[in-house]
């Protein structure tokens, strides 16, 4: 059954979802700093961009309804003071939102220029994305390893 907030994502685990996401985000940014290296042109983006473009559709996808899957995972793994990290998911989900606007700009584009890419990589709302995914990456080891500590402490 596919995802409501994305078909090309399955429902399942939260945390295995974002995981998939974060990584095919980080993947697809790795390969837009070597693709806007290249000094592809505009006709020749034309002709070599489809690689580009399957990298963008794949971040594309996963950056749809981040927000919301990392939520999911807050709620699943009911971490403490998850109310407390409402302010900070919403800024998540709005710099997804952002992020995802401009690389659907530059899909619209008929060839895919390492100029296009590389002001893409260079866009505020892609960096800043990257630093939310970054904290919150932070943030959940740090939050699950209390958690995990606090488990044991109980049990014993």
């Amino acid at each position: 059954m596919a995802s409501p907030t994305n078909p090309t994502f399955p429902a399942g685990n939260p945390r295995d979802d974002s995981r998939r996401r974060c990584d095919i985000i980080e993947e697809s940014y790795e390969f837009m700093l070597a693709y806007a290296a290249q000094g592809v042109s505009g006709e020749a983006g034309q002709q070599s961009g489809g690689q580009a473009r399957e990298f963008l559709n794949r971040a594309a996808a996963a950056l749809a309804g981040l927000g919301d899957v990392f939520s999911a995972v807050f709620t699943q793994e009911r971490l403490a003071q998850h109310e407390r990290y409402g302010a900070f998911l919403d800024v998540l989900d709005r710099d997804a939102r952002d992020a995802l606007a401009a690389f659907e700009l530059v899909l619209a584009q008929p060839a895919i220029s390492s100029q296009l890419v590389d002001n893409l990589n260079a866009s505020i709302h892609v960096r800043a994305l990257l630093t939310d995914l970054f904290l919150i990456d932070e943030v959940l080891k740090a939050q699950l390893r209390a958690a995990n500590v606090s488990n044991v402490q109980t049990t014993e």
